[in-house]
């Protein structure tokens, strides 16, 4: 049986690099916002079930892709928007130092909250922005 939980890992390893491999820059973003959910989600399970190593662990993932999303913010380019986001991102930091320290549930939701808010919008930019082209003109 442990023999085909390594070989399912391995293949859902392989099928991530080759997905990462192959999306666009759009989408690489999307999967940091969907693997921070994950870690969180999964934070909050260790949480219930007073696991602090799993706790830590996870909480870091969070933060350590937290950390990556504000990284890949273009200052110069994105304005008030990507002040904006680096401001949200570095709260979110903090909040999940704060939800490790205390174990606390609710600061792990928040954290999850905000991600889902921004996702929502990462997602739902027009098609011709997701793809690295500069937006139309309104007519």
């Amino acid at each position: 049986m442990s023999v085909n939980l390594n070989a399912l890992k391995q293949y859902k390893s392989v099928d991530l690099r080759a997905t990462a491999e192959t999306a666009s820059p759009h989408k690489l973003i999307a999967m940091l916002f969907d693997g921070a959910l994950g870690s969180l989600a999964k934070a909050k399970g260790a949480i219930e079930r007073k696991n602090i190593s799993e706790r830590t662990a996870h909480l870091n993932k969070a933060s350590e892709i937290v950390v990556g999303l504000r990284g890949s913010l273009d200052l110069e380019k994105g304005g008030d928007v990507a002040a904006n986001l680096e401001a949200l991102y570095d709260y979110m930091i903090r909040a999940i130092m704060q939800a490790n320290r205390n174990n606390d549930l609710d600061k792990v939701q928040e954290v999850m909250d905000l991600l889902l808010e921004v996702r929502a919008g990462w997602l739902g930019m027009p098609e011709d922005i997701k793809q690295g082209k500069p937006a139309s003109a309104p007519a």
